[in-house]
């Protein structure tokens, strides 16, 4: 093995880097870190778009992979320090030259080296002699590749070396451990790869000086089990490009639909495996039993929850959560909805906050920018009324044609709309002439049923109780995917900021309000889900009693976990991922990657 020539130390960011930002007005916030991670070497080289993801905004995301590999890493993350150990008492070691160390391993390592602008966390060093030689933990198999494994796998051990060297120990060579082969492979350090290595720290320091997201790669096998997939969207995002560069940024064709067009790759799972709890007896009870969640309500024997299966959890009313329950799952990153007993969604507890600053200062910049907020707002607008016409034009028996006339028309005068107040008017109107023919999508079996107009606060007829409240459930599934993503739920464009209010939940909801809630609860109807009987009435309000609540609940999830076709991409997703996607998309909006919130409009 050679170790090649001493490098010159890593070369400080230019501070042409900073002027250029400072004149772009980027959404950065403060200098990116002077150490660069070794494991952001080996990033860097496989994807540059991923490293700035994980470590510039600090995006991450789990799947098989990432599992696996951490099983791997059990043993080497179990810290021990580099340092000769000590021999006990009585050891027939003792009569040995105790200028000679025995061999031994160290493992999880921490090292830095200001000379070379590297950080990192070492699996293993084996320490033989005087020598030392860093070992690096890889789930799978060794590749068929003569220099024993790929660059950014090479690159990341020739990290580990640097530090190694920088930190007064010598260190000849590196080793991989590949947990399918259960062997160490060598790695060859040398010159070349040395040079590679630090040019890879200089581009790393350069990409989060200029604060600006890397293109995502182009149809490239490499996204195929990447797990941050799901966050880069990088199909998405070049079809979207595309078709503005096309003149097709409305994406009103949607894709799929047409013979001569194929949809996009789905490179993240369709739907989510994992399910909500909902607990709404005022009786109940959530606990933790080891890897459980136990619900008890008095009178009825107690129901149980894996933690793994569980997606959120909602409570309505005054049922209870113990603090180790609550502890738990804020540990594993479940979020917690609380709901009055009427369903009004009245906020949320979250253990991890996403870390990516820089989303959340372009959404402030953007939500004080009038132009901004009009922009989006009236795309969000528009596709609401055109997807209350959708509606309408599917399920009523005889929509009136004026109806669906003006509807259209509100949608194009929406599109020219000059203000949020203007927009609001527009939005209005539509909603009067969309909910006057809403009971003409009911049948005939539910007379029982009418509406004449949209109330609220508090809802005075059935239906109007049943859309409040899947418009609750609809506003919490929103507030905690935005929460997910990195974007604050309070802080909209088209819904201007007021406390306690989940602003930017309520704009992105508004082209759902049809396809989600108002299905809902016009299925609900027409199947017998729900009955007239299942509604109280007092003071002039009308709410669900807890039977139909339970019912109706269900029927929103399967609604939820349903798939559907996206509109723009063409492939099959659940509405819950949909959620998901929507509002990533509209994190790269704000930070300037897109030009245009793409829409979700049916035909």
């Amino acid at each position: 093995m050679t170790s090649g020539r001493e490098p010159e130390p890593a070369d400080p960011p230019s501070p042409a880097l900073e002027d250029r930002r400072r004149a772009k007005s980027l959404p950065l916030a403060g200098e990116p870190p002077a150490l660069v991670p070794a494991r952001m070497i080996n990033e860097i080289l496989y994807c540059e778009r991923l490293m700035y993801l994980e470590w510039a905004q600090h995006e991450f995301a789990d799947n098989e992979f990432t599992v696996e590999g951490r099983a791997v890493h059990r043993r080497a993350d179990r810290p021990r320090p580099l340092a000769a150990r000590e021999r006990p008492e009585g050891d027939a070691s003792d009569t040995e030259d105790v200028d000679e160390p025995r061999p031994y391993e160290a493992r999880s390592v921490w090292l830095s080296s200001e000379r070379y602008g590297i950080t990192g966390k070492l699996d293993i060093v084996d320490v033989s002699g005087g020598s030392v030689i860093p070992v690096e933990y890889k789930r799978g198999k060794k590749p068929n590749v003569p220099e024993g494994a790929y660059l950014p796998e090479r690159a990341q051990l020739c990290a580990q070396v640097l530090l190694l060297r920088d930190n007064g120990h010598v260190c000849e060579s590196a080793e991989i451990y590949f947990a399918g082969d259960r062997r160490r492979v060598p790695i060859d350090i040398d010159a070349a790869l040395i040079d590679t290595t630090l040019r890879a720290v200089r581009r790393a320091k350069q990409l989060a000086a200029a604060g600006e997201l890397p293109p995502p790669l182009v149809d490239s096998p490499k996204c195929n089990g990447c797990s941050l997939v799901g966050i880069c969207l990088p199909d998405e995002v070049n079809l979207l490009n595309e078709l503005r560069s096309e003149g097709q940024g409305d994406a009103k064709a949607p894709r799929g639909t047409n013979d001569d067009v194929e949809p996009l790759r789905r490179l993240h799972p369709a739907r989510d495996d994992r399910v909500p709890l909902y607990v709404q007896d005022h009786r109940g009870k959530i606990s933790l039993d080891g890897e459980v969640l136990r619900v008890f309500v008095k009178d009825k024997e107690p129901v149980e929850a894996r933690l793994s299966n569980t997606s959120q959890v909602c409570v309505l009313g005054n049922a209870q959560i113990t603090t180790p329950a609550l502890r738990r799952l804020l540990d594993r990153g479940i979020p917690v909805g609380f709901f009055s007993y009427a369903g009004w969604f009245v906020g949320r507890a979250t253990g991890h906050d996403s870390k990516n600053v820089e989303l959340r200062i372009a959404q402030y910049r953007a939500a004080t920018d009038p132009a901004t907020c009009l922009r989006l707002a009236r795309g969000f607008v528009v596709s609401k009324i055109l997807n209350c016409r959708t509606l309408l034009r599917r399920n009523h028996d005889s929509a009136p044609p004026v109806v669906l006339f003006k509807l259209t028309e509100l949608s194009r005068l929406a599109v020219d709309a000059t203000s949020l107040e203007q927009l609001l008017g527009f939005e209005g109107t539509a909603a009067r002439f969309y909910f006057s023919e809403l009971t003409g999508m009911l049948n005939e079996s539910s007379h029982a049923f009418d509406l004449k107009a949209r109330n609220r606060r508090p809802p005075r007829d059935p239906i109007n109780a049943l859309l409040s409240f899947c418009y609750a459930l609809l506003t919490k599934d929103f507030a905690l995917t935005l929460a997910a993503v990195g974007l604050d739920p309070l802080i909209g464009f088209y819904h201007q900021p007021r406390f306690g209010r989940p602003s930017l939940a309520l704009d992105l909801m508004e082209e759902f309000r049809p396809l989600v809630g108002d299905s809902v609860v016009l299925s609900a109807i027409n199947t017998g889900v729900i009955r007239p009987d299942d509604f109280v009435r007092s003071t002039g309000a009308v709410a669900l009693k807890s039977a139909g609540r339970r019912r109706l609940i269900a029927a929103y999830e399967r609604r939820m976990d349903q798939l559907v076709s996206h509109p723009v991409f063409g492939y099959r997703i659940s509405y819950r991922r949909v959620l998901e996607v929507q509002a990533r998309l509209l994190g790269r909006v704000l930070l300037g990657e897109l030009d245009e919130y793409p829409p979700f409009r049916t035909r």
